[in-house]
């Protein structure tokens, strides 16, 4: 199995470890990715910069992408290591090449994040070199690899939302056989609504499902499901829209059917005696679908909201 021990912002994992959350952005100044193709449910530990040389925590890796900066702090909040926008862009910045404008930053979702007391953390990690400046793959393969799975791999519980965590908790789960590198996980991450905005967005290529606008900042991951009306917070329960029709599509004024045809309810021209820009749209296919087959809308849920909340 492999797991990833990437360089962690202090101040991040300081400001972080005080609060009770169930998933993080780890980003980085760069938008390149930390690493390529690792499954959703890696391992992902947290190793502290200077003064220190220790493990201190970790999470489940669930996706990575780029966004701009104000965007990565309206989807993530608090869950960037900082307590406001102006916070946030006072730890990125200076690690900035390029300070021009506003920066695009790489994010990494990981969730069931934990963080460790100091008395917990493991120090100098095997195999670790002080010249690495983003992280290193370990595998439990290797002797290295194993020895620090078998010091961490007791705090991957579903119980890590309590934090700082004592080193004695056992949690259930945590002895499940792991798979190797590529192959589907045994651990399924519960993903929070940071995640599946950012999944969702990406499924979709940055475009809106209905209409293909590309403008990011009014595009918003719309669930088909309410999620609390028993929905998750699954690719395939949900949609990219344009802020617009989202609202739309949550009153129940528009639709989507099974089949991946647009509806629009005649309640908005019975109502407001408009919506020409709407009507446009009723029963064409939708624009954009997720290229993966399995992240598109799935089909009964289509049909649920087209009975239950559609305005025919």
């Amino acid at each position: 199995m492999k797991f990833w021990l990437g360089v962690t912002d202090n101040k991040w994992f300081d400001f972080l470890s005080h609060r009770n959350i169930d998933e993080v952005n780890f980003w980085q100044p760069s938008a390149t990715p930390l690493f390529k193709e690792a499954p959703v449910g890696m391992p992902f530990l947290f190793k502290l910069k200077r003064p220190y040389n220790h493990i201190g925590g970790g999470g489940f890796f669930v996706a990575s992408s780029t966004l701009p900066l104000s965007m990565a702090w309206e989807v993530f909040g608090e869950k960037n290591g900082a307590s406001s926008l102006e916070e946030l862009n006072a730890l990125i910045v200076p690690l900035k090449k390029d300070k021009s404008g506003e920066p695009e930053i790489g994010c990494t979702v990981l969730t069931n994040p934990f963080f460790l007391q100091q008395k917990s953390w493991l120090e100098n990690p095997p195999g670790w070199a002080g010249s690495i400046v983003r992280g290193k793959m370990y595998e439990t393969a290797n002797p290295d690899g194993m020895f620090i799975w078998d010091k961490m791999s007791k705090y991957f519980g579903e119980n890590t939302l309590n934090s700082p965590i004592e080193p004695e908790v056992d949690y259930e789960g945590i002895r499940e056989e792991s798979p190797k590198f590529g192959e589907p996980v045994l651990v399924k991450p519960r993903l929070g609504q940071s995640s599946f905005r950012l999944m969702v967005t990406d499924a979709y290529q940055r475009r809106c499902a209905l209409t293909g606008e590309n403008t990011l900042v009014v595009l918003e991951a719309a669930h088909i499901v309410p999620y609390a009306t028993e929905g998750t917070h699954d690719v395939t329960n949900g949609m990219l829209l344009r802020a617009d029709f989202h609202k739309l599509f949550d009153v129940g004024l528009v639709s989507v059917t099974p089949e991946y045809k647009i509806k629009v309810s005649p309640r908005i021209r019975e109502t407001w005696f408009n919506g020409k820009i709407y009507y446009r749209l009723d029963n064409q296919p939708l624009t954009i679908l997720p290229e993966k087959i399995a992240q598109r809308p799935d089909r009964e849920r289509l049909e649920w909201h087209y009975k239950n909340r559609f305005q025919a």
